[in-house]
């Protein structure tokens, strides 16, 4: 039987070299600058929503936008700071306040505003829109995520991916505010809150074996 000794000068013989990984908000500095370069593109091929001046003089509207814009910089660092073992699960309540004050305002358009798309109701063509708009934002942004977090977040895979799906799902609200003109508020559950609700969902059902394909040879303690 092999000496401990052996053992360890065998391993440190063997050992590839291991690149540190960059802090946790910097590392969300840079998904938030892919954030900002995906709705810029998306903003030169469909352009802003024709009324988004007059819209941000409307309090509901506004501070909606802010705060799942901020929801989603908090998420993102919050996904971050999360994957580490090192660093205190509380984390997870860092976009809490920010979440509150996104989903009220969105509660409070239910409330004052249920319906005033107009007579003749949402066309085909600005659903489908819409449609585009949630994939071509979410899609990159969740596989960049995915890959930046595929060597820390399996200590803690569902924690950090339900923060990084959070993210993803207020930056796309975000961009659906933006771009499309979306002002009944079943619509805005739909797109905005029902966005949430599915990203988070899946990450909590499916992220540890998301991981694993990102990463098969890593290991996953329980969460």
């Amino acid at each position: 039987m092999i000496k401990t000794s052996d053992l360890i000068a065998s391993l440190a013989a063997n050992a590839a070299p291991v690149r540190r990984l960059r802090p946790p908000v910097m590392r969300a500095a840079c998904w938030l600058v892919l954030a900002v370069t995906v709705l810029a593109l998306l903003a030169a091929n469909q352009g802003i929503r024709p009324d988004l001046v007059q819209k941000l003089h409307q309090p509901a509207f506004a501070v909606s936008l802010a705060a799942s814009a901020l929801t989603g910089m908090l998420g993102a660092v919050a996904a971050f700071l999360v994957s580490l073992p090192d660093r205190s699960r509380l984390w997870l309540f860092l976009p809490l306040p920010a979440l509150v004050l996104w989903l009220s305002n969105i509660g409070y358009q239910c409330l004052t505003d249920w319906v005033s798309i107009g007579p003749d109701g949402m066309s085909f063509g600005e659903a489908a829109q819409c449609f585009a708009t949630l994939v071509l934002t979410s899609l990159p942004l969740s596989l960049a995520m995915l890959v930046m977090l595929r060597y820390a977040a399996p200590l803690r895979p569902t924690a950090a991916t339900m923060m990084g799906s959070l993210a993803v799902a207020a930056i796309t609200a975000t961009a659906l505010s933006l771009f499309h003109v979306i002002d009944a508020s079943v619509m805005v559950l739909m797109w905005n809150l029902g966005t949430a609700i599915v990203f988070v969902g899946l990450s909590v059902a499916f992220g540890r074996s998301i991981f694993r394909w990102v990463a098969p040879r890593m290991l996953y303690p329980r969460d």
